[in-house]
């Protein structure tokens, strides 16, 4: 996999470019090709897609997102580091990679992407939560893209995919699941990055759902819950209070025990309650 596109071995690309991971910018480089392109199949077939990169680093994740066939590379890289590597890169596809060197935070990539859109990225692990969340609440419904493949940390990844009356079960959870349909698909230990980090990490793969799992106004469920979760260990009846003096009648009406907890809430009960408060 290393000579696949005639490139060096990223451990060399490392070497030669001075590529020293910067822990205030989250980098920890995946440098197995092979593990690198088997991510890529974990998005799917990318042929007919845009695929949007963010911190793609040397360019491991980029070259096996472009040797599996993506009909183009869109990547935003903050380091300019970074940028000589990746020229490198777009250089053996001519045409396929774009590479934006600014913070994803503040870059609107949807001009420069053509439907339809895959998400596909090791995330810096300063700002994954963030953009995870960005991506789940846009505006307007469906997003930009029909699909994320994105790299955190094992104990983010469980709280994406957590259900009801479990450790990792939280907003994150919620917010996850109410628009996409997310699955843990990949999992890698420390020693896969170079430098290793101190936890294990797991790839997440979401594809988005045409409408919301159960029907609710999002800015009542996003209080509700940021309400609930916020005291998660009180019973409802007291976390939810300043929702308002009925906040009782409103749990018996969606069908909760206002003794209940945050954490033995299902998904579906939620948006009930939001129905409910929203009247």
């Amino acid at each position: 996999m290393a000579t696949i596109d005639g490139l060096p071995p990223l451990r060399e690309v490392i070497e030669a470019h001075d590529l020293v991971a910067k822990k205030q910018l989250g980098q920890n480089f995946l440098l197995d090709l092979n593990l690198t392109a088997k991510i890529a199949r974990l998005a799917g077939d990318l042929s007919a897609c845009d695929v949007l990169e963010v911190g793609p680093g040397p360019g491991g994740l980029t070259r096996g997102l472009l040797a599996e066939g993506a009909r183009r590379v869109l990547a935003v890289e903050k380091d300019p580091r970074c940028m000589a590597p990746l020229a490198e890169i777009s250089a053996a596809y001519p045409g396929k990679l774009d590479v934006i060197n600014g913070d994803a935070l503040e870059v609107d990539v949807r001009s420069h992407l053509t439907a339809p859109i895959r998400i596909v990225a090791n995330l810096p692990y300063n700002v994954g939560t963030e953009l995870l969340i960005r991506w789940l609440t846009p505006k307007i419904w469906p997003p930009f893209w029909d699909s994320l493949t994105l790299m955190f940390q094992k104990e983010v990844a469980e709280r994406i995919v957590a259900k009801p009356r479990t450790e990792h079960y939280g907003r994150l959870a919620l917010l996850a699941q109410w628009r996409a349909e997310p699955k843990i698909v990949l999992h890698l230990p420390p020693e896969a990055f170079t430098p290793a980090p101190k936890v294990h990490s797991a790839v997440v793969h979401f594809t988005r759902l045409r409408q919301p799992r159960y029907p609710a106004d999002e800015g009542v469920l996003s209080r509700l819950t940021a309400m609930a979760f916020n005291q998660r260990r009180k019973m409802l009846r007291s976390s939810l209070k300043a929702m308002g003096p009925d906040i009782e009648d409103r749990l018996n009406a969606a069908g909760i025990p206002p003794t209940a907890r945050a954490e033995e809430i299902s998904l579906e009960g939620f948006c009930a309650l939001a129905r409910e408060v929203a009247k």
